[in-house]
């Protein structure tokens, strides 16, 4: 994960509200491997804050990826 990353919730944080699959993006470093992620309504008003690491997320990609061969 690295910063501006969009990433999904890959497990619910039921003391945040936040159920597996919920959508955010990595806005800061912590270190350590650990972002904050905001997540925000689609009308971009932030409605959660979570520190996470690269365990509790899957990191989205609108791109096709190339894989080495």
């Amino acid at each position: 994960m690295k910063l501006m990353d969009v990433v999904a919730l890959a497990h619910d944080m039921p003391p945040r509200c936040l159920v597996k699959g919920q959508v955010g993006t990595a806005v800061e470093d912590l270190g350590n491997g650990v972002f904050e992620v905001e997540f925000a309504g689609l009308d971009g008003g932030a409605y959660a804050f979570a520190p996470l690491s690269a365990q509790d997320v899957i990191v989205l990609h609108h791109e096709p990826i190339r894989v080495a061969a």
